[in-house]
């Protein structure tokens, strides 16, 4: 069976990995066009390129998947199956191109978590469980028949970095089932088992951006520290710190932790020892920030943070 991968970031390479250790026939990779990137906007390519030009699998970068270039090269791999991993949305002539059809590895339990980031908007409503799931591209974005899928059982303290790093490999380990499975159909003539989505189960994870990684006060402080750690370690919930005077400068809170209390004091202002904690009013409760960052700073404990940044007494965050 004759391969065609798309996919460009880390998460994508643990699957492109695992199929070329599985000896699974991978003709060629399609990813993203190299660009600049760091302070010293050095042009950097894709962790999936680099991965294809030590293995000397052949790379496609297009930057526009309709492009009459780009469409020939496909059509002259000849696949039989296209596989997407962490990738834009294919236009119809691409995906319905291979006579297998083209599937996706999603970072959830589809229908639940459609859209751009599954991973941080799971944690953040703090849901118990998620997975991962392979399933066939059709139209609508993330709406296809479901082939497989596998649970991950979640706790309240995990970030989304971390549950991005078990996804990842979980989410290697059944796109090869998802393949192998594919394939034996292709072979021996049969039908695969497919799961419909249950349309009543949809919900939606939407790309991350200023607003909705702004971290809002008034909320009750557990939806807070949700927020917090389902955006953790990138992008970053964020607010603005005061410090007794009128500038307000970008603040992220990285890690924290939370306690439930009723108190009198307003949401946003800070209790601080100078030295080892500072702590944030929120609704019914007070969250303990762990790890921080100030505008223009890097990423740092409380600690270390305090020994270079003196709260006044009239701080508070908003």
């Amino acid at each position: 069976m004759r391969i065609v991968f798309f996919g460009t970031p880390d998460f994508a390479l643990a699957s492109l990995e695992k199929l070329i250790q599985n000896k699974v026939n991978v003709v060629a990779a399609v990813t993203a066009a190299d660009k600049p990137s760091g302070r010293g906007l050095q042009v950097q390519s894709s962790a999936i390129k680099e991965f294809c030009v030590q293995n000397k699998i052949r790379v496609l970068q297009p930057l526009n998947l309709k492009e009459d270039v780009f469409i020939k090269e496909l059509r002259e791999l000849n696949a039989d199956l296209n596989i997407v991993v962490a990738f834009r949305m294919l236009p119809e002539q691409v995906w319905n191109m291979p006579r297998l059809g083209t599937y996706n590895l999603h970072a959830s339990l589809l229908p639940k978590y459609r859209g751009a980031a599954p991973i941080n908007w799971c944690i953040i409503n703090n849901e118990k469980e998620t997975g991962i799931t392979t399933f066939k591209l059709q139209h609508q974005i993330d709406t296809g028949s479901i082939l497989m899928f596998e649970k991950v059982n979640l706790n309240d303290t995990i970030n989304a970095g971390e549950l991005y790093e078990v996804l990842k490999m979980k989410g290697a380990d059944l796109l090869l089932k998802t393949v192998k499975a594919i394939e034996n159909a292709f072979i021996n003539h049969l039908d695969l088992d497919f799961i419909q989505q249950d349309e009543k189960l949809v919900c939606h994870a939407p790309k991350l951006n200023k607003e909705n990684c702004l971290i809002n006060w008034n909320k009750p402080v557990n939806e807070i520290y949700n927020l917090i750690r389902g955006l953790s370690p990138h992008p970053g919930a964020y607010c603005f710190i005061s410090n007794g005077d009128d500038k307000k400068k970008n603040f992220k809170i990285l890690a924290s932790k939370y306690t439930l209390e009723n108190h009198q004091q307003t949401n946003g202002s800070l209790i601080t020892d100078g030295k080892n904690f500072i702590k944030a009013y929120a609704v019914n409760g007070v969250l303990e920030l762990t790890e921080v960052q100030l505008e223009g700073k890097k990423r740092m404990h409380v600690t270390e943070f305090l020994k270079g940044y003196r709260l006044s007494e009239h701080a508070f965050l908003e």
